[in-house]
């Protein structure tokens, strides 16, 4: 409390008190050193083997007690890193069980999935794996070299008019370049991933690592069961969906555009706006996972018959999209129910 009020009383105050402060300060080990050197001890000896023998056991119990906690707190984190596995693994298993039971109800006429169609769905798989990684570690770069913050004290609208116009140049341009042109392709395929990593940064830099970790995991086995659904599924079952989904994905798309647009005493309007982004969101882009894994399957029919050339770098972009969507409504969830818990 006299810190404190000698700060508030300013530093005219303070410096005229220095000398006092100083007088006390000087004083105080000449008073510890007299009072220290007066005889109370019957033995010098004595007394170092007494301050020895506290001074060990200080060290033994400050060692003994970080020990107790690093064993305490290993076995936390790995609880919670099993609890998390299992948690993805119930929503896998229970999304395949769900989907299959009610959109699964036919098989496949061929009797399976033939070997070109599980080779051409494996690449695609890869390269939206790599797409994923390269997306991650972009952000993450961005972050520690302070890009995002320097984006985020710029102007909104020009980062978010610019960024969506250079994501859909480079997506258009990997589109557009023939798979057999390695180099523009991959190139324009890298920089629509880190296109894509700029709108994903501003998660790493304020979300905690543990709900990123939660929600990437709960992404990957959501996506992970819907494939395996449209991947057993009947040939071209769901295919007729797209159109449905490009509606739902516009109207997603507005909601989430309603709060530059309403004003912020329509609590209500909003509140239900919110919900249709995330929620909404998420049957929208779950659906098109569904109806891309069966569109991946259905090019690698045709570029069996040599219709078209095989291309997993045009499929995964996506996928791509499908994980980025479904990752970002599960991080916007979890962060809710963490404020309000």
């Amino acid at each position: 409390m006299s810190f404190m009020f000698s700060i508030r009383q300013g530093p005219a105050r303070m410096a005229q008190r220095l000398p006092e402060l100083s007088k006390s300060a000087l004083m105080a080990p000449s008073r510890s050193f007299h009072k220290a050197s007066a005889p109370k001890s019957p033995s010098f000896w004595s007394s170092r083997i007494a301050g020895s023998t506290v001074t060990r056991n200080a060290f033994v119990n400050s060692g003994s007690r970080r020990f107790y906690q690093q064993q305490t707190i290993a076995p936390q984190a790995d609880g919670s890193k099993m609890r998390n596995l299992l948690v993805g693994g119930a929503i896998f298993g229970g999304t395949l069980v769900a989907i299959n039971a009610v959109f699964n109800h036919e098989s496949r006429e061929d009797g399976g999935m033939p070997i070109y169609e599980r080779e051409y769905l494996n690449n695609t798989f890869l390269h939206t794996g790599l797409g994923v990684g390269i997306i991650g570690l972009t952000a993450r770069q961005m972050v520690r070299t302070g890009f995002v913050f320097r984006l985020m004290v710029t102007s909104p609208w020009i980062v978010g008019i610019g960024g969506l116009a250079l994501s859909f140049a480079t997506m258009l341009g990997t589109r557009a370049t023939d798979p057999d042109n390695y180099i523009p392709k991959y190139a324009l395929w890298t920089g629509f991933n880190v296109t894509q990593a700029a709108f994903v940064a501003p998660l790493l830099a304020f979300v905690p690592i543990q709900i990123l970790g939660r929600a990437g995991l709960y992404t990957v086995a959501m996506m992970g069961a819907i494939s395996v659904v449209g991947a057993t599924a009947k040939q071209e079952k769901y295919l007729y969906i797209g159109g449905p989904l490009l509606a739902g994905a516009a109207i997603v798309a507005m909601s989430g555009f309603a709060p530059l647009i309403l004003p912020a005493t329509a609590l209500r309007t909003l509140a239900v706006t919110e919900n249709l982004w995330l929620w909404g969101g998420l049957a929208v882009f779950g659906g098109f996972t569904l109806y891309d894994v069966q569109k991946v399957l259905y090019h690698a029919r045709m570029a069996q018959a040599g219709l078209i050339k095989r291309d997993p770098v045009n499929e995964s972009i996506a996928l791509e999209l499908d994980f980025l969507n479904l990752f970002i409504r599960m991080v916007h969830i979890l962060s809710g129910r963490n404020n309000r818990g």
